[in-house]
């Protein structure tokens, strides 16, 4: 094992190498500081959450991954989301947002995982401070002299100990990083799974994204780039594996009964994933030279796509904090700007996920009136439209410079 004097050092040391971790070490690149990423996926392979569920990007998002010079690397064409519906079975009134009344062509895109992974990864080789160990796993934290946090990962070639000014942890929402820093977490269970899949209809997307509510999660359908939908299907945990076991036929018509035809009829469905829906909330984002960041500080559920989108408005600001002290990224000053930057985009998207979450789901017929009057104000009140646009496209609270920036 080598000394702590002769251990590789970096101004910034992040582990996990998934979307917001990825993001994060692209972002750092301008400021010229040694980073390190250490990745759980081998050199030719992407991470598992680079898979074939479907990314909704924020125009805010949108905005940055263009400045970051990812989504010009897409393979893939995006699907544009130029119309939102939602709905609620059982309930009258609906929500019905157009981009044009906004003076938008589109609120947003929507990715397929897979093919951000490989843009991602191709913008990562092109970084020239940046590096890269893979396949590398945490395994503890180290000494260190002042000023240094120390971590010691397992590779091909056995344990290695590495140093740096600043530790983030973008290692998903069961962080081993942040379980050794000592911070905890809030868990909540939704009793729902949540099964992901590619769908083909009749008619194809006409940039449309649909939701729709249920007393078990909701049933969402967005616009894809190739022609197809992606499908979000939520289910009571208690009914996941029945709904698992099911031929395509019979799971096609399950999800038809609950979605209804308002996007015609439904025609084929490809391999389909499940992910159990759990909320998961760390108590603090800092320690000593250490910062949380995407679901490593928190997990919210898929309503309303929030997740990618307050990861990476994570990662954007904790790299402009650095940037305003590049001299020493883990000081306490940078961290604590990092926290106070984030709290009220933080704070608000968690409430919104989880209260539109829980309130959606109630099967009590005393908040039927209730979420009704929602939808159809939620229709026809400009206000309360313009305040689920800017929130839907990632304008919450001290935003982030590159996700105000078009990039052309």
């Amino acid at each position: 094992m080598p000394s702590p004097t002769s251990c590789p050092v970096h101004d910034v040391l992040i582990i996990g190498g998934g979307l917001v971790g990825a993001s994060l070490a692209i972002a750092l690149e301008p400021l010229g500081l040694d980073v390190g990423l250490v990745e759980m996926a081998p050199a030719d392979a992407l991470p598992p959450v680079f898979d074939q569920r479907n990314l909704s990007f924020a125009e805010a998002t949108v905005n940055a991954l263009k400045a970051l010079g990812v989504l010009p690397l897409l393979r893939a064409p995006a699907g544009q989301i130029r119309r939102i519906h939602i709905s609620r079975v059982g309930d009258f009134g609906r929500i019905w947002l157009n981009a044009r009344d906004y003076g938008r062509e589109a609120f947003g895109l929507v990715v397929v995982a897979r093919d951000f992974g490989q843009a991602l990864d191709a913008r990562l080789t092109q970084l020239t401070h940046l590096t890269r160990y893979r396949p590398a796993r945490f395994v503890g934290l180290g000494e260190a002299p002042a000023g240094r946090r120390a971590v010691r990962i397992s590779t091909d070639t056995g344990e290695q100990t590495l140093q740096a000014r600043l530790l983030v942890a973008a290692d998903g929402a069961d962080s081993a990083l942040r379980a050794a820093l000592g911070i905890a977490v809030e868990r909540h269970d939704y009793g729902q799974t949540l099964f992901v899949a590619r769908l083909q209809t009749r008619q194809p997307p006409d940039g449309t994204a649909y939701e729709r509510l249920t007393d078990h999660g909701p049933t969402a359908l967005l616009p894809r780039g190739d022609g197809h939908y992606g499908l979000v299907h939520a289910v009571s945990a208690d009914a996941a594996a029945a709904v698992a076991g099911l031929e395509d036929a019979a799971f096609l018509a399950r999800v038809q009964d609950h979605f209804g035809w308002r996007a015609g009829r439904f025609l084929a469905v490809g391999p389909r994933s499940a992910y159990p829906l759990q909320r998961s909330v760390a108590t603090g984002l800092t320690t000593e030279r250490a910062v949380l960041v995407g679901n490593a500080a928190q997990a919210i559920h898929p309503l309303g796509a929030q997740g990618f989108n307050l990861g990476l408005r994570d990662a954007l600001t904790l790299a402009e904090c650095i940037a305003d002290s590049p001299a020493d990224p883990g000081a306490v000053d940078v961290l604590e700007r990092h926290v106070r930057r984030r709290a009220e985009d933080r704070q608000r998207t968690l409430a919104f996920s989880d209260g539109l979450a829980r309130l959606t789901a109630n099967p009590s017929s005393l908040l039927r009136p209730l979420r009704s009057l929602g939808l159809v104000a939620g229709d026809g009140v400009g206000w309360l439209q313009g305040w689920l646009v800017g929130g839907a496209m990632g304008y919450r609270g001290d935003v982030p410079a590159l996700c105000r920036k078009e990039v052309a």
